[in-house]
Order: C-alpha cells, then structure tokens, then sequence
C-alpha cells in the first residue's frame, strides 16, 4: 500500500505520523526513504506469511491491522467532531476498501509466492495511473502486464501457482485502486492524518468477525501478539511514517515510480525471508509487471 494514496499525503505543511521522524530522516535522500518504506511492507509481510503456519490468514490480518490501528490511533488520533454523516460515510468506505484489501491479499500470500502475489496485486495501482493518463501508450503498459499475468497464470498442471491464489490477489488489486480513488476524498474530508487512523479502525471492525472465528483463543497467544506488533509496525505504521515524509520532498510522480519496484522487492523478500525460489518465467512476468507500472507512472498526470 502506498503513502501516495493517503490523505493528506500531497500536502507538505501538515504534520502527520511521520513528524517526529522528520529531523533524523533529513539526513537520507528522498528515493532511499521510498526504498526502505517498500523494504518495511515487504518485510512484514513476510513475517506474517510465517505466522500462516500457527494462524490461518484471516487471524493474522487481524493482528496485523488490529496492531497498526492501535499505534496510528495513539500517534494520529482521529478527529470526528464537525464531521457530517456523508463524511463518515467515505471514511467507511476508505476503510472497508483497506481492509477488504489486506484480506483478500494474505489469502493470495497462503497461496502464492510473495512476488507473485504482489505484482498480480499491482494490477490496481497501475489501472489506476492508466486511466489517470489516457495516452495511446497506455494500451502498450497494458498489454505488458497482461503478458506478466499470462505468465503467471497456472496453465499447466506441474505449477505451483494456482487459480485461487491469482483470484484473490486480483481482487486485492481491485481494492487497493478503491482506496487510491477514495483517498482523495478522504483527505478533502478528514483534517490531518485523521482520516487514516479512521480506516485502520473500519478495516479492524471489518475483519474482526472473521479472524476471530478463524484464530480463536490462539489469538491471545503472547509470542503471536508480538510478532502481530511487529508486523502491524513493519506493514503499516513505519513504511506511512516513512512515505509521509518522502513526499514532502519528492515529486509524486517519482514517488509513483519509485513503488513500482515493490513487486521486485517483494520477490526478493520472498527469497531471502521465505526461502521462495522463483523460475526465470516467474521473474520475467514480475519484470513485465514493474516496466508496465513504471511507464504508466511516468506517463500519468
């Protein structure tokens, strides 16, 4: 997920998580803080792919969500007076879009290799900056990243991939391009950072039900309540912190560009923390997907 989408991201002058950061990170160039926001999401997510083996996904979504929302909701408490039903009603559906998107995105992760999951993901940001460019280019970064999905897609019964796992991942695209288009709305509507922290308490009611049935009592296991903080902090408070205050001295543009490694990082990730070995085929359609993005960034307005 990127800071890009987050309301009030655009604008410099307002003071949001990352503002107790901002003197220390001065010191690192802007790319780098970009950079080390997709090493943090990529890292948790990592983590919370080796939680699958003591939680089923739904149960880790919620630890991860129910941990950042308690850290940004202490950080950024949302603010709610003065704000009209149609107000709150976006902020619902900013939150239910970030939450759908976390869960159906850790099902994709039980099934799919890290780097998989998230370039099939991607999806949604990119048809995003697509349609927000309208170029005849378009239709090239398009037929790009289809040619990345048709890689990936398990045609053959010796793959490891399958249909669910590139189903779930798709519709997690789908949402995070909802909470793209929400956000500015979002932001026009909720002062400071308050509108994120308002999500991450949707998203932690949505999900609640669900992970709940699925973790029971295990939930409440110390070791796992931990590694939950750890991953609620690694996939969500840093990398918003991080990503506040690389914008504030970058282009967005750049920014954009610069996320679209997240499937590469994502990958390597994957290899390095999971042991998640990829065949030439695999990386060639995560390259096909990251081109794809990063031409459609640089082309969007």
């Amino acid at each position: 997920m990127t800071a890009e989408a987050l309301p009030g991201a655009a604008e410099p002058g307002r003071r949001g998580p990352g503002a107790l950061l901002r003197a220390a990170s001065d010191a690192v160039p802007p790319s780098g803080l970009v950079l080390l926001a997709i090493l943090s999401v990529q890292t948790g997510a990592g983590f919370a792919k080796e939680l699958f083996a003591h939680l089923p996904p739904s149960a880790v979504v919620l630890l991860r969500i129910g941990m950042g929302a308690l850290v940004l909701c202490v950080v950024a408490r949302p603010r709610l007076r003065g704000l009209t039903r149609a107000d709150l009603g976006v902020g619902v559906a900013f939150g239910a879009a970030l939450g759908l998107m976390n869960m159906t995105f850790y099902e994709a992760l039980a099934r799919l290799p890290m780097g998989i999951a998230v370039a099939v993901e991607f999806l949604g940001p990119l048809g995003v900056a697509v349609a927000a460019s309208r170029r005849r280019l378009d239709l090239f970064w398009v037929a790009l990243a289809a040619s990345g999905i048709a890689l990936l897609a398990p045609w053959g019964q010796a793959s490891g991939l399958d249909w669910v796992g590139i189903g779930f991942a798709l519709a997690a695209g789908a949402c995070w391009a909802a909470y793209i288009l929400l956000s500015a709305a979002v932001g026009q509507r909720f002062p400071g950072t308050g509108g994120v922290s308002f999500a991450m308490l949707v998203a932690f009611l949505l999900s609640a039900p669900f992970g709940v049935a699925a973790g029971g009592a295990d939930l409440l296991q110390p070791e796992l309540l931990l590694i939950g903080l750890g991953v609620g902090l690694l996939s969500s408070v840093i990398p918003y912190s991080i990503e506040l205050e690389a914008l504030r001295r970058m282009p967005k543009r750049v920014f954009g560009i610069l996320m679209s490694l997240e499937p590469a990082m994502a990958a390597l990730v994957g290899l390095l923390v999971l042991g998640e070995i990829l065949d030439v085929r695999e990386w060639a359609a995560i390259g096909c997907v990251v081109i794809a993005s990063v031409g459609a960034t640089r082309a969007a307005r």
